[in-house]
């Protein structure tokens, strides 16, 4: 059960016993037994603040038999954050940790028959708040209001740019109780290689020794030990090769762990300022994402959902994600989807946008939770490398941080000291960066975009998309534009009357400083507003698209000086104006589709007075790449080997050009931006079928139409399309395949607002 336990409760809340899940937080307790509303619908968020400023009591009496066993403890894989945990009235300790499992010795404290367990929360904001007086001014700067580096609990459940501000308390992870007698086996970290050797090393509770046996061959020993499995097969990341991982059994008399383990190799290439990613000896240009927390309650999230957003990233091309530092350590659940499916994983430690005090008690709280993270997700064949921070070293240099924190520490001895060292001890398969933004060369900028790793985004900020151009990246980590959640996501969480883009409730769910300005600067110099707000939505999701898909071809055009983009960010953790290709319900935005276009294994793109073809792809490609304009075509011949780029020049004309290909993805450059050549309304013809699944719309375009996108979730919520950003030269036909549930009404799916083109903006 759940009780307040004091702070700024409702009467009719305050002493009530509220039924509780585990896992689960105190929010989605409250939400369940009807007691506040959705957080995530209107302006309920600012009104539940009270909720973060209060303490909480979970209680549980249950019954315990003594079963014989000679040691009993208090397993806790998450406790969010900082609490005392008392048996039957005794302390078991005190906790200050969301990142770290606990453990309690309760041998001494059950009885048998009736036991008693509570576990009071007090308010982490209180906490920070109170922290940051007792040490003053001036105060640690963080981008945020709350000053969420003083606890060690996700950074964005204070609020984020995209994240509501729900500051949670509770069991977010399983808890149990369990015995034993002899030998615990506390850590299993394997290290399979690509040389088919394994090193299995294993912590133990308890004297003893332990046997690992993996594909048939075993070996006993203690500590470390070494097998070699000739028949093993390489696992390696999608459109790289399979991924079959092995059952690594570990046993001693007492206990017995499995793990699935897969054999590679994983280096990150450096030379001459370059950061590239090799796996078992072979260059992978990545194909990336960020990753945020997928709910603001992360406990809700099982393993289908986080199958559905693996897939929204297979689907999307995309070979790896990257788990951002300001959420949390995933669930085991996503690293194995990554394991099974190929998905690179780049971890960051949980640091993001802050100085963080290098002192007592944190500096052995954030040794704890390093340690325990690498020990649990280790032996993952998909984690690909270790990330110190996300953008301290560069803040600390572009924002004086020197001058603020007065000679006070900001973090830097955990970027460069303490978590490289525990990585270098427990995980000797895995490189290691400081942060991200980072240069190899100390002398260079931490943000130079000409060595190792940049973030890019001063497009967002202050600059038109098209200066994406002005860059040459060796590899970019973060950067990204914003647009609206689908129609369906909307409208489900902002209930403005009328709509409009000041609405309370809608800047409500816009978190950006400044954020729909932004939208309009960026709007301005490419497409009309249109003339109503829906108009606006359309046309602000798709400038989104074309601008993250402006950079991202410029950036593969760059290959193999360029290796790599991740875009900020796959998913969405609830109903917002974001960064997400994915939103929070779930629907993929024209920005995915965009993804899926130019993230393909292979792709033609133009580039200045050239054509710049990639593959790819293990396997060699010969092809005609047709090059089409108003006032006739052109063909090319080129031939790819396996993970090329050639660059050809573009035959000369005028007005627009496209790129067509049976092989290759193409592309299309317009004269001008849309609002300077004007696009014409569109003509088309459109024709609808039944399938088993929905309907299929088919679209021939009597004249150039661009980026045509197809939004069924307009009509039912629920519905998708296998395809949108699809432009059409004179004389080309698309189809859609519409799945829905049930019957709808066919002739919506052929008008707007279901389907939406740029032209129609202008018409």
């Amino acid at each position: 059960m759940l009780r307040s336990a004091g702070g700024p409760v409702p009467s009719s809340i305050a002493g009530r016993a509220i039924p509780a899940s585990v896992p689960g937080v105190v929010h989605t307790d409250l939400l369940a037994s009807g007691l506040i509303p959705d957080p995530y619908l209107g302006m309920n968020e600012h009104e539940l603040t009270w909720i973060g400023r209060s303490r909480w009591l979970y209680s549980l009496d249950f019954d315990w038999r003594d079963d014989g066993m000679r040691r009993h403890d208090l397993a806790c894989d998450g406790l969010d954050t900082s609490a005392v945990l008392r048996l039957n009235g005794v302390e078991l300790g005190r906790v200050a940790n969301q990142h770290r499992r606990y453990r309690f010795d309760v041998a001494e404290v059950l009885v048998s028959g009736l036991n008693r367990l509570e576990i009071e929360f007090d308010s982490a904001l209180e906490i920070v708040e109170e922290e940051a007086r007792r040490v003053g001014d001036p105060p640690r700067p963080p981008v945020f209001p709350h000053p969420f580096s003083l606890l060690r609990k996700s950074a964005c459940n204070f609020g984020w740019d995209w994240g509501l501000d729900v500051v949670t308390a509770g069991i977010w992870r399983p808890i149990a109780i369990e015995s034993w007698n002899g030998t615990r086996i506390t850590a299993v970290r394997a290290s399979a290689r690509a040389d088919r050797t394994a090193t299995v090393t294993v912590d133990l509770e308890g004297d003893g020794e332990f046997t690992a046996t993996i594909a048939g061959v075993s070996a006993t020993g203690r500590g470390a030990i070494e097998l070699t499995v000739p028949s093993a097969e390489l696992w390696w990341p999608r459109s790289h090769g399979a991924q079959p991982l092995y059952d690594l059994v570990v046993e001693t008399d007492d206990d017995r762990v499995v793990q699935r383990v897969g054999f590679r190799t994983v280096e990150i290439d450096s030379a001459g300022g370059a950061f590239g990613v090799v796996v078992n000896g072979e260059p992978v240009f990545v194909r990336g994402a960020n990753w945020i927390p997928d709910d603001a309650f992360p406990s809700r999230v099982g393993r289908a959902r986080i199958a559905a957003r693996v897939t929204d990233a297979i689907e999307a091309n995309m070979n790896l994600l990257r788990v951002w530092g300001g959420g949390t350590f995933e669930h085991d659940d996503f690293y194995d989807e990554c394991d099974e499916r190929g998905v690179l994983v780049w971890q960051d430690f949980l640091f993001a946008c802050s100085a963080y005090p290098e002192e007592e008690p944190l500096y052995s709280e954030v040794a704890a939770e390093a340690r325990d993270a690498v020990d649990r997700l280790a032996s993952h064949p998909s984690i690909a490398l270790w990330n110190g921070a996300n953008e301290n070293i560069w803040q600390h240099v572009d924002l004086d941080w020197d001058t603020q924190l007065d000679g006070r520490t900001w973090g830097e001895r955990y970027y460069l000291e303490l978590l490289p060292s525990i990585v270098a001890a427990l995980d000797t398969d895995r490189p290691y960066v400081p942060n991200s933004p980072f240069s190899w060369n100390s002398e260079n900028h931490p943000n130079d975009p000409s060595d190792g790793l940049c973030h890019l985004w001063d497009v967002w900020n202050d600059l038109d998309y098209t200066a994406y151009a002005d860059h040459s990246p060796r590899f970019v980590s973060e950067f990204g534009f914003q647009g609206p959640p689908a129609w369906s996501t909307l409208t489900r969480a902002v209930h403005d009357e009328p709509l409009r883009l000041d609405g309370p409730q809608l800047l409500s769910h816009q978190k950006a400083d400044d954020g729909q300005a932004k939208l309009a600067r960026g709007l301005a110099p490419h497409l009309p507003p249109g003339r109503d707000f829906v108009d606006w939505h359309w046309a602000t999701q798709l400038n989104q698209a074309r601008a993250v898909r402006f950079g991202i071809r410029h950036f593969r055009s760059l290959a193999p000086y360029n290796q790599g983009s991740i875009v900020w960010q796959l998913n969405d953790c609830w109903p917002v104006v974001s960064w997400a290709a994915v939103d929070g319900d779930g629907v993929r935005k024209p920005l995915w589709f965009a993804l899926q276009e130019v993230y393909a294994d292979r792709i033609a793109i133009i580039s200045g007075d050239e054509i710049v073809a990639i593959n790819d792809s293990a396997e060699p490609l010969d092809t005609t790449i047709e090059v089409v304009r108003a006032t006739g075509r052109e063909s090319v011949t080129v031939s790819l080997g396996a993970r090329s780029v050639r660059r050809m020049p573009l035959p000369s004309g005028s007005g627009w050009v496209a790129l067509r290909s049976d092989e290759l993805e193409g592309d299309l450059r317009l004269a001008g931006e849309p609002v300077d050549i004007d696009l014409s309304a569109p003509r088309m013809t459109t024709h609808v079928d039944r399938t088993a699944n929905g309907y299929r719309v088919t679209v021939t375009a009597a004249e150039l139409i661009v980026d045509l996108c197809l939004f069924p979730d307009r009509i039912q919520s629920t519905a998708t399309v296998d395809r949108s950003m699809v432009s059409l030269i004179p004389g080309e036909s698309a189809t859609f395949e519409v799945a829905v549930q049930g019957d709808i009404d066919p002739t919506l799916l052929t008008a707007a607002p279901v389907l939406r083109s740029a032209n129609d903006l202008f018409g």
